[in-house]
């Protein structure tokens, strides 16, 4: 699929101290056909180290984004 002729979509993952599901909830999604996409992931105030695994995977495929907040909201 050439993504010059597709429109971008935007997969809204939010998530709080989900680092049990966050790596297989983003590979799931990467892996679709569909390619021209990006994966944003907000991060909700985790106390956990979902957001070392949110970096950890944008080293791999710069389609995901993070955006943090810094307390649950």
């Amino acid at each position: 699929m050439d993504s010059k002729n597709t429109p971008l979509v935007s997969v809204v993952m939010p998530s709080y101290n989900g680092s049990k599901f966050i790596h297989t909830a983003l590979f799931s999604a990467l892996e679709q056909k569909y390619t021209n996409m990006e994966c944003i992931v907000i991060d909700d105030g985790s106390t956990d180290n979902t957001k070392e695994i949110v970096a950890s995977i944008q080293k791999q495929d710069q389609r995901v984004k993070l955006v943090q907040n810094t307390t649950n909201q």
